[in-house]
């Protein structure tokens, strides 16, 4: 997959995550950057999560943000999936 766009999906609301995707600067491999109340003791499970879920969907350059609040595995999943179709314009 190819990012087009910028792709964002989540909130700031206790027990999301705000994930956003975009162009990375060099465009050599994915960056993924944690800010998370919790990141010492979670920030490894959520960047594992995060980065598993790019490979899976096929996405190898870019540079993801993610503003944790508390959020589960399932949402976390779910916030990472819909922001990469978004950023790269592949809506089902």
């Amino acid at each position: 997959m190819k990012i087009i766009q910028t792709g964002q999906a989540g909130s700031l609301e206790s027990q999301d995550i705000l994930i956003t995707i975009e162009k990375g600067e060099n465009q050599s491999g994915l960056t993924i950057e944690i800010d998370s109340p919790s990141k010492i003791q979670y920030g490894s499970r959520i960047q594992k999560e995060i980065k598993a879920i790019a490979k899976n969907l096929g996405l190898e350059t870019g540079h993801i943000i993610a503003v944790d609040k508390g959020a589960l595995g399932f949402t976390i999943k779910a916030r990472t999936e819909a922001a990469i179709k978004r950023a790269c314009e592949q809506l089902d």
